[in-house]
Parts: C-alpha cells; sequence; structure tokens
C-alpha cells in the first residue's frame, strides 16, 4: 500500500540529470499501473528534452524495486504502458542513458529494470534475481533476453532456473553490476557516473549507446555501414566541431546538442 498524500513517482532534475524515484516504499516499491504511467512519462521526458543528457532511476527508502505489485495485478490492473512495456520502462529503454541506483533488492521485474538500464550502481548488500520459476511463472520482463548478455549464458541459465537471490558480490563479479560502493551510497555515486557521462559530448553519448545496443545483432558484413549511419551525422555536427575547439583551446566544450 502506498501514501495517497504522495506521488508514486518522484522526478527530479539534477543539472543535466533526471533522477526518477519509485516512490512505493511501504509495497518495496513494486510497480502498479500509476507507476508505470509515470515511469514511462519520465522516461518520454529524458528522451524529448535535448537538455537532459542522463537518467536515474531508484527506489525511496532502502529498496529498489520488488517487481509488480501482485495486489494490485489481483485487483486487475496491469503495470504496463503501450509500447514501452512493464514499467513504463523494459520494452523500450530510453535512446539517453540510464543508470540503475539499487539498495536492498532488485527482485523479478525490478531486476528486470535494472537490466533495461544501461549501467548499475549497487550497494554492497544489494541483492538482485528472477524468482519467477518459483512462482510458476517466467521472466517475461526482458530478464531472459538481456541477462545473458550481461552475465553469459552459463551463469543466466543457473540464476534463471534455480530462482535464487544474487548477492551483489556475485552480480558485480559477473558483470551485470558496474561499480559496488557502501550501504546508502548507490544514489549519490550513481549521480556522480551521471554527472561525468552528462560531461561529454550528448549526440556522441546517444550514439555511442546505440551502437553498444544495436551492434550486437548487426550482420558482420554490414557492421561498418551501419555504424557509419549513426556515426556520420555526428561527425558533421556543431558538436564535434566545438569538441574539438574546445580541446585546442584547452577549455571545456559548451554542447549544444546538435
Amino acid at each position: 500500500m502506498s501514501d495517497p498524500q504522495q506521488p508514486e513517482v518522484l522526478v527530479e532534475r539534477q543539472g543535466a540529470v533526471l533522477v526518477v524515484t519509485i516512490n512505493r516504499p511501504a509495497a518495496k516499491n513494486s510497480i502498479n499501473t500509476a507507476a508505470a504511467q509515470a515511469i514511462g512519462a519520465a522516461m518520454d521526458s529524458l528522451d524529448e528534452d535535448d537538455s537532459l543528457f542522463v537518467g536515474v532511476i531508484t527506489g525511496a527508502g532502502a529498496t529498489f524495486c520488488a517487481g509488480m505489485d501482485l495486489k494490485a495485478f489481483l485487483a486487475g490492473e496491469k503495470p504496463q504502458v503501450p509500447g514501452r512495456g512493464f514499467a513504463g520502462l523494459v520494452e523500450r529503454p530510453p535512446s539517453t542513458p540510464l543508470i540503475a541506483a539499487v539498495e536492498g533488492f532488485a527482485l523479478a521485474g525490478g531486476f528486470e529494470i535494472a537490466l533495461a538500464c544501461d549501467l548499475i550502481v549497487a550497494a554492497e548488500d544489494a541483492s538482485f534475481g528472477l524468482p519467477e520459476v518459483k512462482r510458476g511463472l517466467l521472466a517475461g520482463g526482458g530478464g531472459l533476453l538481456r541477462l545473458p548478455r550481461k552475465a553469459g549464458l552459463p551463469k543466466a541459465t543457473e540464476w534463471a532456473l534455480t530462482g535464487d537471490r544474487i548477492g551483489a558480490a556475485e552480480a558485480h563479479a559477473a558483470g551485470v553490476v558496474n561499480r559496488l560502493v557502501p550501504t546508502g551510497q548507490a544514489l549519490p555515486a550513481a549521480l556522480e557516473l551521471a554527472q561525468q557521462i552528462a560531461g561529454n559530448g550528448p549526440l556522441a553519448v546517444q550514439g555511442t549507446k546505440r551502437i553498444l545496443s544495436e551492434g550486437q545483432g548487426w550482420p558482420a558484413d554490414e557492421a561498418f555501414a551501419r555504424q557509419w549511419e549513426i556515426y556520420a551525422p555526428i561527425r558533421a555536427s556543431a558538436d564535434a566541431q566545438e569538441g574539438a575547439r574546445a580541446f585546442t583551446e584547452k577549455r571545456a566544450p559548451v554542447w549544444q546538442g546538435r
């Protein structure tokens, strides 16, 4: 049960970074329809606002997200957004880089939200898992598609078929978690990482993300041609000129996103 006086999701801007907080701590930040719609709207804002360069998603309190709100589901709710899927995110993540800041646990759909992000920063005592098989279900929010790419098929198979929890240290060793930080420091560390990314050229960052995301599926004989389609307009952009000029003038670049 969430507090009716509080919004399901908090959205705050910190410079060029958009911070999205799932704000249902009493329900372990599980996702109901309202939360999914709010996250989806935040992802739309992240992509549509040219002055936003990076997003961070986290959970209020000591938990990232417990997945789908089963009580809301049994009441007939569908925590999805058309075109974006579960939590307004997993089927179509933003083109802008997105970082998950994980405290406590990210389980089931909560883990799938984190896996849909480009980077994961986790507290040392955080845990992850896809326990759907323990409930006679399967992880249909992208976890079975994304986890093998990050952890490798053997580890992903074990974790998905057992449904067991994965400690943050093991997830980090497997390449799922990018940075381990002390308890309570996931969000500050994620914001620090976001600011570092936001200091780079926004067009270059988005193009880099797109090639990293799509390039794994390109046929080898088409890969460089497809990469060039993304790279060419960035190379010809005003930001590319500004980056080179700022380097020669030994100053910080002023990006325009064009």
